[in-house]
Protein backbone atom coordinates (compact mmCIF):
# COMPACT_ATOMS: atom_id res chain seq x y z
CA UNK A 1 0.00 0.00 0.00
CA UNK A 2 2.32 2.47 -1.36
CA UNK A 3 1.89 6.47 -0.13
CA UNK A 4 0.34 8.21 -2.97
CA UNK A 5 1.85 11.84 -3.09
CA UNK A 6 -0.24 13.21 -6.09
CA UNK A 7 -1.16 16.78 -4.84
CA UNK A 8 -4.89 15.70 -6.79
CA UNK A 9 -7.29 16.60 -3.95
CA UNK A 10 -10.44 14.83 -3.69
CA UNK A 11 -13.16 13.13 -1.04
CA UNK A 12 -11.63 9.97 0.28
CA UNK A 13 -10.97 7.09 -1.81
CA UNK A 14 -12.53 3.43 -1.29
CA UNK A 15 -10.15 0.94 -2.89
CA UNK A 16 -10.59 -3.16 -2.78
CA UNK A 17 -7.83 -6.06 -2.21
CA UNK A 18 -9.23 -8.76 -1.55
CA UNK A 19 -11.06 -8.97 1.74
CA UNK A 20 -9.86 -5.75 2.33
CA UNK A 21 -11.43 -2.18 1.84
CA UNK A 22 -9.02 0.57 2.01
CA UNK A 23 -10.80 4.18 2.47
CA UNK A 24 -8.00 7.02 1.87
CA UNK A 25 -8.39 10.48 2.73
CA UNK A 26 -6.83 12.49 -0.37
CA UNK A 27 -6.18 15.82 0.63
CA UNK A 28 -2.63 15.69 0.66
CA UNK A 29 -1.45 19.39 0.29
CA UNK A 30 -3.87 20.27 3.06
CA UNK A 31 -2.34 17.47 5.39
CA UNK A 32 -6.04 15.55 4.59
CA UNK A 33 -7.99 17.88 6.65
CA UNK A 34 -11.48 16.95 6.24
CA UNK A 35 -14.22 19.47 5.25
CA UNK A 36 -17.94 18.78 5.20
CA UNK A 37 -18.45 17.16 1.81
CA UNK A 38 -15.21 14.69 2.87
CA UNK A 39 -17.74 13.79 6.38
CA UNK A 40 -20.49 12.89 4.31
CA UNK A 41 -18.65 10.65 1.61
CA UNK A 42 -17.01 8.82 4.54
CA UNK A 43 -20.39 7.88 5.88
CA UNK A 44 -21.64 6.71 2.24
CA UNK A 45 -18.38 5.02 2.21
CA UNK A 46 -18.65 2.99 5.82
CA UNK A 47 -21.88 2.40 4.18
CA UNK A 48 -21.03 0.55 1.64
CA UNK A 49 -18.53 -1.24 3.05
CA UNK A 50 -20.61 -2.69 6.16
CA UNK A 51 -23.31 -3.48 2.95
CA UNK A 52 -20.68 -5.72 1.54
CA UNK A 53 -20.25 -9.28 2.93
CA UNK A 54 -16.95 -9.93 1.25
CA UNK A 55 -15.13 -7.47 3.15
CA UNK A 56 -14.01 -8.45 6.47
CA UNK A 57 -11.30 -5.61 7.38
CA UNK A 58 -10.93 -1.67 6.53
CA UNK A 59 -7.97 0.29 6.35
CA UNK A 60 -8.07 3.86 7.22
CA UNK A 61 -5.24 6.03 5.59
CA UNK A 62 -4.08 8.73 4.14
CA UNK A 63 -2.09 10.72 1.01
CA UNK A 64 1.27 12.06 1.71
CA UNK A 65 3.35 12.87 4.84
CA UNK A 66 0.19 12.80 7.08
CA UNK A 67 -2.84 11.08 8.24
CA UNK A 68 -5.10 13.91 8.77
CA UNK A 69 -4.98 17.19 10.13
CA UNK A 70 -8.26 17.40 11.67
CA UNK A 71 -11.60 18.90 10.44
CA UNK A 72 -11.01 22.56 8.99
CA UNK A 73 -10.95 25.06 11.09
CA UNK A 74 -11.88 27.96 8.61
CA UNK A 75 -15.22 25.85 8.00
CA UNK A 76 -15.50 25.88 12.27
CA UNK A 77 -15.40 29.29 12.73
CA UNK A 78 -18.13 30.23 9.71
CA UNK A 79 -20.21 27.65 11.27
CA UNK A 80 -20.26 29.12 14.44
CA UNK A 81 -22.36 32.39 13.38
CA UNK A 82 -25.49 30.63 14.44
CA UNK A 83 -25.78 28.52 17.95
CA UNK A 84 -27.84 25.49 15.49
CA UNK A 85 -24.85 25.71 12.75
CA UNK A 86 -22.32 25.40 15.79
CA UNK A 87 -24.43 22.18 17.17
CA UNK A 88 -24.53 21.05 13.32
CA UNK A 89 -20.57 21.56 12.75
CA UNK A 90 -19.24 19.38 15.67
CA UNK A 91 -22.10 16.93 15.76
CA UNK A 92 -21.38 15.83 12.18
CA UNK A 93 -17.60 15.31 13.04
CA UNK A 94 -18.98 13.41 16.39
CA UNK A 95 -21.18 10.94 14.18
CA UNK A 96 -18.46 9.83 11.84
CA UNK A 97 -16.46 9.00 14.65
CA UNK A 98 -18.97 7.48 16.24
CA UNK A 99 -19.70 5.20 13.31
CA UNK A 100 -16.04 4.21 12.53
CA UNK A 101 -15.97 3.14 16.01
CA UNK A 102 -18.99 0.93 15.79
CA UNK A 103 -18.77 -0.20 12.08
CA UNK A 104 -19.28 -4.65 12.27
CA UNK A 105 -16.10 -5.43 10.90
CA UNK A 106 -12.33 -5.11 12.70
CA UNK A 107 -10.67 -2.07 11.30
CA UNK A 108 -6.87 -0.45 11.13
CA UNK A 109 -5.61 3.01 10.95
CA UNK A 110 -2.63 2.93 9.33
CA UNK A 111 -0.99 6.65 10.14
CA UNK A 112 1.46 7.59 7.23
CA UNK A 113 2.06 10.59 9.86
CA UNK A 114 1.24 13.07 11.81
CA UNK A 115 -2.41 13.02 13.26
CA UNK A 116 -3.68 16.18 14.62
CA UNK A 117 -7.43 17.81 16.14
CA UNK A 118 -10.29 15.80 15.76
CA UNK A 119 -8.69 12.80 13.56
CA UNK A 120 -7.37 11.97 16.79
CA UNK A 121 -10.57 10.77 17.66
CA UNK A 122 -10.92 9.29 14.22
CA UNK A 123 -7.79 7.09 14.28
CA UNK A 124 -9.33 6.29 18.12
CA UNK A 125 -12.34 4.95 16.82
CA UNK A 126 -10.82 2.29 14.69
CA UNK A 127 -10.19 -1.07 16.33
CA UNK A 128 -5.93 -0.80 16.06
CA UNK A 129 -3.27 1.97 15.00
CA UNK A 130 -0.25 1.13 13.40
CA UNK A 131 1.57 4.16 13.10
CA UNK A 132 5.46 5.18 11.29
CA UNK A 133 7.86 5.97 14.04
CA UNK A 134 8.52 9.60 12.82
CA UNK A 135 4.25 10.30 13.59
CA UNK A 136 2.84 12.80 16.01
CA UNK A 137 -0.56 13.91 17.96
CA UNK A 138 -2.00 16.48 19.15
CA UNK A 139 -5.59 17.69 20.57
CA UNK A 140 -5.27 21.36 20.72
CA UNK A 141 -9.66 21.55 21.68
CA UNK A 142 -8.05 24.07 24.71
CA UNK A 143 -5.80 26.13 22.75
CA UNK A 144 -8.75 26.76 20.63
CA UNK A 145 -11.31 27.66 23.46
CA UNK A 146 -13.35 24.58 22.40
CA UNK A 147 -14.78 22.02 24.45
CA UNK A 148 -15.03 18.89 22.68
CA UNK A 149 -17.93 16.73 21.78
CA UNK A 150 -18.75 14.25 25.09
CA UNK A 151 -18.09 10.96 22.92
CA UNK A 152 -14.68 11.63 21.50
CA UNK A 153 -13.95 12.70 24.85
CA UNK A 154 -15.58 9.21 26.59
CA UNK A 155 -12.76 7.39 23.66
CA UNK A 156 -9.91 9.16 24.91
CA UNK A 157 -11.08 8.01 28.41
CA UNK A 158 -11.79 4.61 27.88
CA UNK A 159 -9.05 3.94 25.06
CA UNK A 160 -6.37 5.86 26.95
CA UNK A 161 -7.23 6.27 30.56
CA UNK A 162 -8.25 9.28 32.62
CA UNK A 163 -4.32 10.63 33.81
CA UNK A 164 -3.70 10.53 29.42
CA UNK A 165 -6.66 11.65 28.33
CA UNK A 166 -6.04 15.12 30.79
CA UNK A 167 -2.84 15.41 29.72
CA UNK A 168 -3.75 15.52 25.92
CA UNK A 169 -6.79 17.27 26.57
CA UNK A 170 -5.90 20.00 28.82
CA UNK A 171 -2.26 20.66 27.73
CA UNK A 172 -2.73 20.09 23.95
CA UNK A 173 0.84 19.70 24.25
CA UNK A 174 2.28 17.46 21.20
CA UNK A 175 3.40 14.04 21.84
CA UNK A 176 5.60 11.82 19.42
CA UNK A 177 5.58 8.52 18.16
CA UNK A 178 6.97 6.85 21.33
CA UNK A 179 4.84 8.52 23.57
CA UNK A 180 1.71 7.64 21.57
CA UNK A 181 3.18 3.99 21.89
CA UNK A 182 3.50 3.72 25.97
CA UNK A 183 -0.14 5.37 26.70
CA UNK A 184 -1.33 3.01 24.17
CA UNK A 185 -2.86 5.73 21.44
CA UNK A 186 -0.77 3.44 18.78
CA UNK A 187 -0.92 -0.71 19.06
CA UNK A 188 2.52 -1.01 16.89
CA UNK A 189 5.09 1.58 16.32
CA UNK A 190 7.05 1.01 12.52
CA UNK A 191 9.75 2.31 10.26
CA UNK A 192 8.36 3.93 7.39
CA UNK A 193 9.49 1.22 5.57
CA UNK A 194 7.58 -1.55 7.84
CA UNK A 195 4.15 0.14 7.81
CA UNK A 196 2.36 -2.08 5.07
CA UNK A 197 3.78 -5.26 5.92
CA UNK A 198 2.75 -4.62 9.44
CA UNK A 199 -0.37 -3.44 8.59
CA UNK A 200 -0.92 -6.13 5.89
CA UNK A 201 0.08 -8.66 8.42
CA UNK A 202 -3.09 -7.85 10.41
CA UNK A 203 -5.34 -7.45 8.15
CA UNK A 204 -4.73 -10.88 7.07
CA UNK A 205 -5.20 -12.10 10.36
CA UNK A 206 -8.14 -10.64 10.74
CA UNK A 207 -9.87 -11.26 7.67
CA UNK A 208 -9.01 -14.85 8.19
CA UNK A 209 -10.94 -15.15 11.85
CA UNK A 210 -14.57 -15.81 12.47
CA UNK A 211 -16.55 -12.73 10.99
CA UNK A 212 -19.78 -13.17 13.09
CA UNK A 213 -17.21 -13.93 16.74
CA UNK A 214 -15.26 -10.79 16.06
CA UNK A 215 -18.36 -9.47 14.99
CA UNK A 216 -20.42 -9.92 18.39
CA UNK A 217 -17.12 -9.80 20.60
CA UNK A 218 -16.35 -6.40 19.08
CA UNK A 219 -19.61 -4.53 19.83
CA UNK A 220 -19.29 -6.42 23.53
CA UNK A 221 -15.63 -4.67 24.14
CA UNK A 222 -16.91 -1.84 23.25
CA UNK A 223 -19.54 -1.31 25.07
CA UNK A 224 -18.03 -2.55 28.50
CA UNK A 225 -15.44 0.09 27.46
CA UNK A 226 -18.37 2.79 27.64
CA UNK A 227 -20.11 1.35 30.62
CA UNK A 228 -23.20 0.53 28.56
CA UNK A 229 -23.12 -3.46 28.43
CA UNK A 230 -26.09 -4.98 26.96
CA UNK A 231 -25.73 -8.52 29.17
CA UNK A 232 -28.64 -10.03 27.76
CA UNK A 233 -28.16 -9.27 24.16
CA UNK A 234 -24.33 -10.30 24.70
CA UNK A 235 -25.25 -13.59 26.49
CA UNK A 236 -27.71 -14.29 23.24
CA UNK A 237 -24.72 -13.80 21.15
CA UNK A 238 -22.67 -16.47 22.90
CA UNK A 239 -25.35 -19.01 22.52
CA UNK A 240 -26.05 -18.36 18.89
CA UNK A 241 -22.24 -19.33 18.64
CA UNK A 242 -21.98 -22.23 19.97
CA UNK A 243 -25.19 -23.49 17.47
CA UNK A 244 -23.45 -21.30 14.63
CA UNK A 245 -21.67 -22.64 11.68
CA UNK A 246 -18.45 -20.81 12.39
CA UNK A 247 -17.99 -22.86 15.37
CA UNK A 248 -18.02 -26.02 13.37
CA UNK A 249 -15.96 -25.12 10.58
CA UNK A 250 -13.47 -23.70 13.53
CA UNK A 251 -13.73 -27.13 15.20
CA UNK A 252 -13.04 -28.75 12.23
CA UNK A 253 -10.41 -27.12 10.86
CA UNK A 254 -8.66 -27.70 14.21
CA UNK A 255 -9.11 -31.08 14.46
CA UNK A 256 -7.76 -31.30 11.01
CA UNK A 257 -4.67 -29.31 11.39
CA UNK A 258 -5.62 -26.93 9.05
CA UNK A 259 -6.61 -22.99 8.50
CA UNK A 260 -10.54 -22.68 9.42
CA UNK A 261 -12.50 -21.29 5.83
CA UNK A 262 -15.00 -18.64 7.30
Amino acid sequence: MPDVTDDTASEPILTRDGPRAIIRLNRPRLLNRLQPSDLAALMALFDRVEADDGIRVLVLTGTGRAFCAGFDLGTIAERTASAADEQSAGSAFEVVADRLENLALPTICRLNGGVYGGATDLALACDFRIGVDICEMFMPAARLGLHYYKSGVSRYVSRLGVNAAKKLFLTAQKIDAAEMLRIGYLTEMVSAAELDREVDALAATLAGNAPMAMRGMKRTINEIAHGKLDEDAADQRQRDSMRGNEIKEGVAAYKEKRKPRF
